[in-house]
């Protein structure tokens, strides 16, 4: 999958700055699709040479004037076409901490701690905003009330998938932690 589809699923929210959809990345794409504010602004002009988005300028006074995007009729026909397609493979993990923690043994047990550390305060950060997110899609309603009552799902639902995620890299974390500890007390 290109980064064409999470642009096109991010416009779904509405009109969008490219400013503003690098910060809808940052906030609910990046746990599963990440790109650079760069990356985006390519895939945009993209998009708007190809026809599935539309570009409109907006003049701003004491600011440069900014772009604004919106989904056109053949970009949602394209989206919806994507999503009702299946995967063309299963997911598959690159992670750079596992390759270095699978060469770790060479390694002082302080470097891997501090690798593991450092991932376990990643997922924390991430979860809290995370829920901050969550908080603000339920507006104070419960999940069964948002369910019942909001015009989209897919947001809520990939958010909870990147709830989960961040949840179990903690606890791998924590695990990882704990089990080198216990390595370094048999010694």
């Amino acid at each position: 999958m290109s980064l064409k589809y999470a642009v096109l699923a991010a416009l779904l929210e509405g009109e969008a700055s490219g400013y503003e959809l690098s910060k809808v990345f940052d906030v609910s794409l990046a746990n599963f699709w990440p790109a650079t504010p760069q990356q985006l602004y390519r895939e945009l002009e993209r998009l708007a040479q190809d026809g599935l988005i539309a570009a409109r300028v907006v003049r701003q006074e004491r600011r440069p004037d900014k772009r604004m995007f919106t989904l056109t009729e053949a970009g949602r026909a394209d989206l919806d076409a994507f999503a009702a397609a299946p995967p063309r493979r299963p997911t598959a993990i690159r992670d750079e901490l596992l390759i270095k923690i699978q060469a770790a043994d060479g390694v002082a047990p302080e470097v891997s701690r501090a690798l593991i550390e450092e991932r376990l305060g990643w997922s924390r950060g991430k979860l809290a905003r995370y829920e901050r997110v969550r908080e603000r899609l339920l507006a104070g309603r419960t999940e069964d009330e948002y369910l019942r009552e909001a015009d989209r799902i897919g947001p809520y639902l990939t958010l909870s998938a990147g709830i989960a995620f961040e949840e179990e890299n903690a606890r791998w974390c924590e695990r990882a932690l704990l089990l080198l500890e216990r390595r370094a007390a048999v010694g």
